[in-house]
Order: C-alpha cells, then structure tokens, then sequence
C-alpha cells in the first residue's frame, strides 16, 4: 500500500483527505491518504523518516517555508517560489523529494472561462504562498496585476489604498487570504460598493461556498467563483506527479 498526505497547521479539516480517500476506494487503489498537523515546519524531517510516505500535498502555512526541505523543484515551483505538491523519488538508494507547484494548474484551468476581454487588470489579495501561484498565472496569460496587504510597500497597495479608480481599473480580484474561511465570518476590507458588472471576484477558499467576499461581490453584480473547482484541480495535478514515471 502507497502512503500519502497533506501537511499544514492547523488542519481541522481536510479536503484533500476526503478527496483522495473517495478516490482510492472508488478506483479500488491500495493507498491510504492522512493529514499531518505540523505545529513547526521542522517536524517534516521525522515524518519523512518515519511514515513511508510516497507524496505529499503542502497547505498553509508552510508552501514557502517547506522549500529548504526539499532536494529539487520544477520549473514552476521554483518561478512561484512555494509549493504545495513533493514527490518522493528514489535515486541510488536514497529518497530525494522535489517540490511542484500544482495550484497554478488548477486556478488557471478554473480562470481562463471566467475572463472577458476587458479582465486586463488584477488585484491580488494576500501575499502568502497561495497568492504566488495566482500571480505566476496571471503574468502567464498577460494580466497586470497589483498585490494588496496589511500595509504598503514599494510592491504592494495597502487596504486603505483601494479608491474608486483603483478599483475601476482592476476588475479581477482574487483572495489568496484565509478571510472568510469556516467558521470565521470574516472579508477582505475592500471598498465593495465600488464594485461593478464587469468585476470577477474569486476567492481560493471552498469552505463556505459562498464566502461573505463572494456574497458581497455578487450583491453588486460581479461574476463570482469560489476555490472548490481549483482544489479539485491542483489535488488530480498533484496525483498526476505522483504516478508519473
């Protein structure tokens, strides 16, 4: 039997164990799938060790910080700078893992239906390792983007910097933050009432389906999509490495 799993903290629940368990009983796969809560990232070294482990799926907050664990990267996980898929390889008797970055594949397959012609410009809220895929994606298909946060930088607009124009000109927003995520009623603090028709709101979280982000966007008449179509994606990418040989 194959070992999987998914590390990240806290994890009270888990899509991805859902998924892949249905998976694995529905196409009769010997495999078994488990969460890995890891209160210190440093807590990878023993799991590799000690658990047997085939691959493993990476969640917040450690797509970034899992990096110096790991013996290579893809191209792409190295453009992103996190990851959020390792595969466990076997080379001159001994185990190298090398990191990919399976969420650009699912939230591009999951955008590209979505844009209209005149989605030229994004705002990306968050700058954790989820919003890099985001922001990978979007330079690949040729859309300007901003990342907005907490506070301003040289890079990033600031909450309080989202005016009227600013919104205007950027019809895409995606959140890449937790806001909103069960059981935290909770959104971004972005100016909603200068949202318009022509606005694409989507959000990575799948849980609530429809996240007060999303809820106050359509309320205005944007196109909204959650993350549940994306994390199917990225969970049959990551599969896909897994048996690849």
């Amino acid at each position: 039997m194959k070992h999987y799993g998914l590390i990240g903290y806290p994890l009270s629940s888990s899509f991805s164990k859902r998924f892949f368990t249905e998976k694995f009983e529905k196409e009769n796969i010997d495999a078994h799938y488990d969460i890995y809560p890891l209160e210190n990232i440093e807590g990878i070294k023993d799991l590799i060790k000690n658990a047997g482990l085939c691959g493993l799926n990476v969640t917040v907050p450690y797509k970034e910080r899992v990096i110096k664990y790991l013996d290579e990267l893809d191209g792409v996980a190295c453009e992103t700078g996190a990851v959020n898929t390792i595969k466990f390889l076997q080379k001159n008797n001994s185990t190298l893992l090398k990191g990919y970055n399976t969420d650009v594949i699912g939230f591009e397959n999951t955008l590209k239906n979505l844009l209209q012609p005149y989605h030229k410009k994004a705002l990306i809220l968050g700058t954790g390792g989820s919003s890099k895929a985001v922001a990978y994606t979007f330079r690949k298909m040729g859309i300007e983007f901003r990342f907005v946060s907490r506070n301003a930088s040289n890079h990033n607009l600031s909450y309080e910097n989202l005016d009227e124009n600013t919104m205007n000109e950027h019809l895409c927003i995606v959140n890449t933050t937790p806001l909103g995520m069960y059981p935290v009623d909770a959104f971004p603090p972005i100016p909603y009432e200068y949202i318009g028709k022509k606005h694409l709101l989507y959000d990575l979280i799948y849980n609530p389906e429809k996240t007060i982000f999303l809820r106050k966007g359509e309320t205005q008449g944007a196109s909204i999509k959650n993350g549940m179509d994306m994390l199917i994606g990225q969970a049959l990418a990551a599969w896909e490495i897994w048996n690849k040989k």
